[in-house]
């Protein structure tokens, strides 16, 4: 199989996601939650499928319980809507990135850096004399 048609698959796969936590699945434990990333084997038979429930990372469990269940119907869902002779194998991971980042700004802001002071000329100045 193509990247190409291997990438397009996966975000495919990843729009017909967000479009059914969206708006089809009645599950509570699955609102709010966000598609982040999708990756699809060469075979296109299985798919690793990265969510996160934006800003709410205490909900993991809750999701991933609520993910599983469903994973029947997400995968009918998918192989409806995509032209595919089956639909692929999907498997759902909890996506660590966010809260890694927030963890990096947090960093940043507790860092005391004092502000740039503009007393000194920028270097590429030169003063009358040359110099």
């Amino acid at each position: 199989m193509s990247k190409i048609r291997q990438e397009r698959t996966a975000e495919q796969i990843q729009f017909i996601l967000s479009e059914l936590f969206l708006r089809e699945v009645s599950d509570p434990r699955l609102i709010g939650i966000t598609v982040t990333q999708v990756l699809i084997d060469r075979e296109l038979q299985h798919a690793n499928i990265y969510v996160n429930a934006l800003g709410d990372e205490e909900r993991e469990e809750e999701v991933m319980a609520g993910l599983a269940s469903a994973t029947g119907f997400l995968r009918g869902q998918i192989a409806q809507r995509l032209d595919l002779r089956s639909a692929p194998v999907v498997r759902f991971h909890w996506d660590p990135r966010l809260r890694y980042a927030e963890e990096v700004n947090d960093l940043l802001d507790s860092l005391e850096i004092p502000p740039a002071t503009d007393d000194a000329p920028p270097a590429d100045v030169v003063d009358a004399a040359g110099e």
